[in-house]
């Protein structure tokens, strides 16, 4: 017991510093949440039992190279450069002007969220609708009275509403794999647990922007300037990668802003680097965080927790409970809600079966649960990218997160109520 919670004791140092520095600061930046990651992947090496000082930077090492981490810093330099090239050429501001005149100033806000909604429900992936719509929501804050945390806030909920529902997304694909049960049959059970709280997102957002001015559109869009959005929304929607979808876009900013003449090929490198180099504290914060949970896994944290969370299950409200908080622990470990699906996926299940769990219901916990947790790190890919193309801290955005904060309610209201829950779902 004592080497689990002394594994475990990273995590606890890195949510008492961000607590400290939330309290003092009102919130954290990005450069002070890259140094409570510097602090707390000194404590998980110093922890670590068994290993030279060298075996430990090691696991370490391995951990922050993962494949899938640096696969996202790839996309969070890509992303960095289109933004940034986009902005430059004046996309961004054709963007918003069309925008504006489809969308009164009014419903701007809530009319992003429910594009968010839309999106990720095409897309399946909340990073990749994240890099589409957050330069045109950055561009929306500028030209009207909203503030940046809230209009990004707006794009991330929404996200996740796909990431959670979209039949094509990886976490509705690895949750109703792992607990035996068809995406179709998990989205008619899903959907109902979800709606209430995306409407009632809409309409607090549109309250919330009631009122909201803008700068009055005159002349002419310039067609020819929205088109890499256009063109990297489409590609997106049809699945091609995401890596070559920002490569693409970083390509005709170029040859737009080129053609345009708002820069030239120097320009164009300046406004990219720019772009790159306003990622490189996120990079680093993604690259410590991989690290950090390789030796808490290494140590036996994640085990320990498991174990502790399943052995006094004795109710199907205390397994459904049990479910949940396995897979917050595991995304809260490895700031991946497919990742953290796959590796609880299979003790999920085995305590739905024992306690005669509808699969449905076992994998929409499992999906519901992660989405929401996900949604509300700072560390997590989602969050780093929404704050990194808006130029703010992650930290900012959270307190406007209302929907994954309600989907985390909804979950609880489903467990408390889950007998009257049960009878209804059976009849899906």
């Amino acid at each position: 017991m004592k080497k689990g919670l002394l594994a475990l004791s990273p995590i606890v140092a890195m949510v008492v510093l961000l607590i400290i520095l939330s309290i003092y600061h009102g919130g954290v930046s990005n450069a002070p949440l890259l140094f409570i990651f510097v602090i707390t992947a000194m404590i998980s090496v110093a922890v670590t039992r068994g290993l030279s000082l060298t075996e430990r930077i090691s696991v370490f090492s391995r951990g922050a190279g993962s494949p899938n981490l640096l696969l996202m810093v790839w996309i969070f330099m890509l992303a960095g450069a289109f933004a940034a090239t986009a902005k430059e050429m004046g996309a961004a501001g054709a963007m918003v002007d069309l925008t504006l005149r489809i969308l009164p100033a009014n419903f701007a806000l809530g009319g992003l969220f429910i594009a968010a909604c839309l999106t990720s429900i095409c897309m399946g992936t909340s990073v990749g609708t994240i890099v589409a719509l957050m330069p045109i929501a950055t561009g929306m804050a500028e030209a009207t009275t909203m503030t940046l945390p809230i209009v990004s806030a707006a794009v991330v909920g929404g996200a996740f509403f796909g990431d959670n529902l979209s039949v094509i997304s990886d976490t509705t694909i690895v949750a109703t794999q792992s607990q035996g049960c068809r995406m179709s049959d998990k989205f008619r059970f899903n959907i109902r647990m979800v709606t209430p709280a995306a409407i009632l997102v809409t309409a607090l957002y549109i309250f919330l922007g009631w009122g909201t001015t803008g700068i009055e559109t005159e002349g002419s869009v310039l067609w020819w300037k929205v088109m890499p959005y256009f063109v990297v929304f489409f590609c997106a929607i049809c699945r091609i990668d995401v890596t070559i979808v920002l490569a693409l876009g970083c390509v005709l900013t170029c040859a737009t802003g080129i053609i345009d003449g708002s820069y030239d090929l120097i320009g164009w490198e300046e406004a990219a680097m720019k772009g790159v180099m306003g990622m490189s504290e996120l990079i680093l914060i993604s690259l410590l965080a991989g690290g950090i949970f390789a030796l808490i896994r290494y140590n036996g944290g994640f085990d320990f927790m498991i174990s502790r969370m399943t052995q006094h299950v004795k109710s199907t409200a205390g397994a459904e409970w049990s479910i949940c908080g396995l897979v917050a622990f595991a995304n809260i470990c490895t700031a991946n809600n497919t990742i953290a699906i796959l590796s609880v996926g299979d003790i999920a299940k085995q305590v739905a079966e024992r306690f005669n769990i509808d699969p449905r219901r076992s994998a929409s916990l499992l999906d519901t649960t992660s989405c929401c947790v996900q949604g509300l790190l700072p560390y997590g890919a989602q969050l780093l990218m929404a704050s990194g193309i808006a130029g703010i801290s992650a930290m900012s955005i959270v307190p406007w997160l209302f929907y994954p904060f309600l989907l985390g309610l909804t979950v609880i209201a489903t467990i408390v109520f889950q007998r009257k829950n049960a009878e209804k779902m059976q009849n899906i």
